[in-house]
């Protein structure tokens, strides 16, 4: 997916937002935002939206000093989704159709993104009207047929906090293949390679539990820093790709990175009007949508 023109002053909006989180001086605050915004103006803006994004906020990380600008902030989120885990569970158990409600509580996880939300978000009132509305692009018998016959998948995360929901959405596929005699699945997800907004990295998945999944490995995908792995519209993910049965993407980022790609699903709730604009949905819609090869 190609960069949007309301994607910029966002981008602007996140610089100031994590500046302002970490306490840095109004005169800091100006040079910093200054050097994104000149950094955008040199970008070539028919990028995709995460291609921009890695560069701002690495300008950030670097000009701040601080490794990781939403580190309080992933570690609340994770502890908030942590807490909910008991009383999701139940939601799903007693659900008509668990794997149904496991892609919606997943779902529902999607709200806890600090990139279009600002950090303006209620999880538990989600969790409530996402169980209860219904899907704008909706292919779960697509999504259940390959649950149930995958021998890899491939599941792109998003956001910390939320991968505790994805976490319970893994555990509730394996059940059901376990209950109807199906092998388990390789499993390999994908994290960042490095800190960036309140994306998940590989401590946050080891954090919620999700290393503790048995066949489960993981990759990471760029930061914006060198080395943290490749960026998502590369061949090397599109290679990932090709190499799973059933594939995951989670979140607004992931949608932008991955569009270009066939065969997988997007999962996620449409929290702004270019990504809504995009699939054809509108603000706070719900979306389970497969792509076709």
């Amino acid at each position: 997916m190609k960069m949007n023109l309301d994607c910029i002053p966002c981008f602007q909006r996140q610089v100031l937002k994590a500046l302002r989180m970490n306490r840095l001086d109004e005169k800091a605050q100006e040079m910093i935002l200054r050097q994104a915004m000149k950094r955008l103006m040199e970008m070539d803006w028919s990028l995709t939206p995460p291609e921009l994004a890695h560069d701002v906020h690495r300008i950030v990380r670097e000009e701040s000093g601080v490794e990781d600008p939403y580190k309080k902030v992933k570690k609340n989120c994770n502890d908030i989704a942590l807490k909910l885990l008991p009383r999701i569970r139940k939601i799903i158990d007693a659900g008509p159709d668990s794997l149904e409600t496991a892609i919606r509580m997943s779902i529902a996880g999607n709200i806890m993104d600090f990139g279009p939300t600002g950090g303006n978000f209620d999880v538990e009132k989600t969790i409530e009207d996402v169980m209860h509305r219904q899907f704008a692009i909706n292919d779960y018998k697509k999504f259940k047929e390959k649950s149930m016959s995958a021998k890899s998948i491939l599941f792109f995360t998003d956001n910390a906090g939320e991968i505790a929901f994805d976490r319970l959405l893994i555990e509730t596929i394996l059940n059901i293949r376990k209950g109807a005699g199906v092998e388990d699945p390789k499993i390999t997800v994908v994290v960042k390679g490095g800190p960036i907004i309140n994306d998940a990295t590989i401590q946050d998945a080891r954090y919620v539990g999700i290393d503790k999944i048995p066949l489960v490995n993981f990759k990471a995908t760029d930061n914006g820093d060198p080395g943290t792995g490749p960026v998502r519209n590369s061949k090397d993910v599109e290679t990932w790709i090709e190499e799973h049965d059933l594939v995951i993407s989670k979140g607004q980022g992931n949608y932008e990175g991955l569009s270009r790609f066939k065969n997988l699903f997007f999962m996620l709730i449409a929290k702004c009007n270019v990504i809504a604009s995009d699939l054809g949905v509108v603000e706070g819609d719900i979306v389970l949508k497969y792509t076709k090869g």
